[in-house]
């Protein structure tokens, strides 16, 4: 099913309710403003059909439309037409016809704009003008109490069904646009923030650490010999080998450090109100978590990270001086045989931690 049918069969869905309250009830307006002049039973029955059948029909018309949308379109302007046609057999009662056609034009409004609201106007008045000619009622009639009363439910309960399916249709459209919001900030395949959200939510923890004199860390980090494990092995294990990572930085990270993949094998982490050497530690047990981890499809498979951490010092003038400061820690594990962790320090000296010596 692609999505013009989908989205016209939701529109569909979402009409039938106020359909069915509005002609529901309307049904009596109606009835109490034709009542005084004793019609026919023919007209009774088409009123009850019309108040109580048509919603059934006009969705099942809809729902077998090979275009939904288009068809209950054309519903809309049909109960415009069939709206029209009872304000003229009353005679334009003054009080059922103002309430029963205003409540059409309120969800022609709500359906379609302007263009549905003209189109269901002039179908309203086309309805209006055949039943004159069929009926000639007295025009204008005097308002009776029973029609007062008849008029009351389409007053209050209307509104509120078209209210319903409005808010309904808000909170829909707020679940799209948090879909959407969250697929433009996530990376496709390992779920984690991608490189612009994360890189914006750098630049927004930096300002607090400036603001705020926070203490956060920042790390890079790089999957050893990545390429080796593509050419070797294919890409699909060595996508398979990303999607492990994220699952480690998952599990081995705090709820409130802030993940994100950078591009490639590189991997990027934010670690609020924590200072260097926790960073460290921290960074560290995910460095063995994922040394220590074992393949059972393929055992001889070993990862190993390489990981450039940097503290926020007041000597850092942006966040990119920060990053920066990361990615050369990082060079410079890499450059000391990788599978390790390194710091850089304010004073640029770098600190380095080899897996060996801490395993």
């Amino acid at each position: 099913m692609n999505t013009s049918v989908q989205k016209g069969l939701s529109f569909a869905r979402r009409m039938y309710l106020p359909r069915s309250i509005g002609l529901g009830i309307g049904f009596f307006a109606v009835a109490a403003a034709l009542y005084p002049s004793h019609p026919p039973i023919w007209m009774w029955i088409a009123m009850i059909v019309h108040g109580y059948g048509w919603p059934h029909i006009a969705y099942q018309l809809a729902k077998r439309s090979h275009q939904p949308y288009a068809a209950e379109r054309r519903n809309l302007i049909y109960d415009s037409l069939g709206g029209g046609f009872w304000a003229g057999a009353m005679g334009i009662s003054p009080l059922p016809t103002v309430t029963v056609l205003s409540m059409m034009a309120m969800n022609n409004i709500a359906s379609g704009g302007l263009r549905l609201f003209v189109l269901g106007s002039l179908a309203q008045v086309a309805g209006a003008l055949v039943a004159y000619k069929m009926f000639l009622p007295v025009l204008f009639p005097h308002v009776t109490q029973l029609q007062v009363f008849a008029c009351l439910p389409m007053l209050v309960i209307y509104p509120m069904a078209i209210g319903l399916v409005c808010y309904r249709v808000a909170v829909q459209l707020s679940r799209s646009k948090k879909a959407l919001e969250k697929l433009s900030t996530t990376d496709s395949l390992t779920g984690l923030m991608n490189h612009g959200a994360w890189k914006d939510r750098l630049a927004l923890e930096f300002d607090k650490c400036q603001t705020l004199n926070r203490q956060h860390s920042v790390a890079l980090i790089d999957i050893d010999h990545f390429k080796a494990i593509n050419d070797t092995y294919g890409h699909i294990t060595g996508d398979n080998v990303l999607k492990q990572l994220s699952n480690a930085l998952s599990a081995s990270l705090r709820q409130t450090d802030l993940a994100g993949r950078y591009g490639g094998d590189e991997f990027c982490v934010i670690l609020p109100d924590t200072t260097l050497t926790q960073a460290i530690e921290i960074l560290e047990r995910l460095r063995r978590t994922v040394h220590d981890h074992a393949h059972s499809a393929l055992p001889d498979l070993k990862l190993s990270l390489s990981i450039g951490v940097a503290a926020y010092g007041t000597h850092q003038t942006d966040a990119g001086l920060w990053l920066h400061e990361a990615d050369m820690a990082l060079y410079d594990a890499k450059s000391a045989g990788r599978n390790r962790v390194t710091s850089a320090q304010p004073s640029s000296k770098v600190c380095t931690r080899e897996g060996a010596a801490l395993g």
